[in-house]
Order: structure tokens, then sequence, then C-alpha cells
């Protein structure tokens, strides 16, 4: 991806859910919600503090995380679906969601 984010913004890849429910039944695309986790693809260089001095994020790539319904802001860079929001707009990191995801690609 040919984009950095600036201050203390990031870049994050929504991880769609699975189409199906626990009991096998398909949910169509009209009746599904926007997944409200991501992956951090890129991130700013942090926010400058009173002083001037930047403060780098508590995210990095290749982090899961959650962040709320409303934010942020849809684009599309280089053919794909991405959003862009402020490290603040972040609820929280999946702590060893992201070993699981790679585990799952290699297999």
């Amino acid at each position: 991806m040919k984009f950095r984010p600036l201050h203390d913004r990031v870049v994050v890849r929504r991880i769609e859910e699975d189409e199906r429910t626990r009991g096998g039944i398909i949910i169509p695309d009209t009746a599904k919600e926007k997944p409200q986790e991501g992956e951090i693809v890129s991130v700013g260089p942090g926010a400058p503090d009173e002083k001037g001095h930047v403060q780098p994020l508590d995210v990095k790539p290749g982090d899961r995380v959650l962040f709320g319904k409303w934010s942020g802001t849809e684009v599309k860079i280089d053919g794909e679906d991405v959003l862009i929001m402020k490290e603040s707009d972040i609820l929280g990191v999946l702590e060893g969601a992201a070993a699981k995801s790679t585990k799952k690609k290699a297999a």
C-alpha cells in the first residue's frame, strides 16, 4: 500500500466475519452489519504533545483491533476498501488474535 497516514491516524482493514451462523444458516449481505474488528495496515508517526515531542502510537501494523461502529472514514486505496481513523477511535487491541489469524492463513 502506498499510503502513509499523518500524525495519530491509522489505516485499518476490516476483517469480515463468517457468513454462516453456528447452526449453518448463511447470512445474506443485506442483513449483515459491518464488522467492528479490523487489522492495522499502517500507522502514522504519532501526535505531538504540548512540548512538541512526538508521542508514538500504541498500535502497530498487524494488530487486530476493535473500533466503534461509526468510527473512521471509508476510503478506497489501491482498489482496497479501508478505514482511516484516529488512534483514539480504537477501543482496544485483541491480544493473541494476530497469531491465530496467521496460523489459519499458513494452513
